[in-house]
């Protein structure tokens, strides 16, 4: 299974926030089902107010039991 070229850059724009200190957890609430998630930003600047990028929430409970792994 390919990923996608966009995620791809995603993933690679992740990283450059990581490397360069501007990573955020956030809490914030799902737009469809009101829940509390915990979400991983990028932090901006852009005139002067702080712009967040989300890139995905944490995971509850065990992860291992949300996930297979590819075949």
């Amino acid at each position: 299974m390919a990923i996608p070229d966009y995620l791809s850059a995603n993933f690679n724009t992740l990283l450059r926030a990581a490397e360069d200190g501007n990573l955020a957890l956030i809490e914030c609430q799902d737009a469809i089902s009101g829940e509390h998630r915990y979400v991983i930003c990028a932090v901006g600047r852009e005139e002067g107010d702080y712009l967040m990028t989300p890139f995905g929430h944490l995971a509850e409970g065990n992860p291992y039991d949300a996930y297979r792994p590819p075949s």
